[in-house]
């Protein structure tokens, strides 16, 4: 004969009972941290493709440009019979020679992209040259975008849209603010990827300062302090909404489906 087994009340009390609180406490700590690293990865995610654009595809153009100058004596687009050390100076060099060398009233080159539709506010004429007078020196251009977009790359901004980063060269006039001299113009920044390649080609995010500067940084007092970059990542593209010229919506209108506003840099070479 087998003994039915009755559960004593002591039992059926333990066996009905609930979580206890300090095993609720251990559940939300591991949801907490499971939620905050979620979070914090995003946050390593975003600056380690920042990490990589510098690397992948800024440097690369540089040591691109400067292949160009190790090979063809010249800088890019420049005259090879009568160099003027500018960019696409071939189309230059009769005007300044008329200006006995003074290259501050001369008249500046068009850039040199790999589009006309460029997303450029200087200079609007831009020539579609930078792919052939690449290949035809035999200098090998990052992958970028796609064949025949090298000097294009797409990421995300930090509310998840796509952006598209576009790199030109240009020759800017001695007293231009964001650089004088031959530059990497670099299109499609957002403010923060704009001040975290700063960061790592300056050491400090200064916009007036430095070989890497914002294209619209107005001149400063000598002796004095840089400034910040002139927009945020609270600020939005009107152009994304309604096809108009890009320029900062104000923080109250901005939503988190927005898209970022874009700002351009120039980066000094040193050719």
């Amino acid at each position: 004969m087998f003994k039915t087994f009755v559960p004593s009340p002591q039992r059926k009390a333990r066996a009905q009972a609930g979580f206890t609180l300090v095993e609720m406490s251990v559940v939300l700590l591991v949801i907490g941290l499971i939620l905050g690293a979620v979070s914090v990865g995003k946050d390593l995610q975003r600056d380690a493709e920042y990490v990589k654009i510098k690397q992948k595809f800024v440097d690369p153009w540089a040591s691109a440009y400067n292949s160009y100058y190790m090979r063809a004596g010249v800088v890019l687009a420049d005259s090879q019979t009568a160099p003027s050390f500018m960019v696409n100076g071939a189309t230059a060099f009769a005007g300044i020679s008329a200006l006995s060398g003074d290259t501050t009233s001369a008249t500046e080159p068009a850039s040199v992209c790999d589009s006309a539709t460029i997303n450029l506010t200087a200079r609007a004429t831009a020539v579609d040259t930078l792919y052939s007078e690449m290949d035809r020196h035999g200098v090998r251009m990052p992958p970028g975008r796609a064949e025949g977009k090298e000097a294009r790359y797409v990421y995300l901004d930090s509310n998840g849209n796509p952006q598209e980063i576009q790199v030109c060269f240009q020759w800017n006039k001695p007293g231009t603010p964001s650089n004088s001299g031959n530059v990497m113009v670099i299109s499609g920044l957002t403010p923060d990827l704009a001040r975290a390649l700063d960061q790592m080609i300056d050491g400090k995010a200064d916009a007036r300062e430095g070989m890497f500067r914002q294209s619209t940084v107005a001149q400063g007092t000598p002796g004095t302090a840089g400034v910040e970059w002139a927009a945020n990542n609270t600020n939005i593209q009107i152009d994304a909404r309604t096809g108009g010229t890009s320029a900062a919506v104000t923080d109250a209108n901005r939503k988190d489906e927005d898209q970022v506003l874009t700002v351009i840099a120039h980066y000094k070479m040193n050719q």
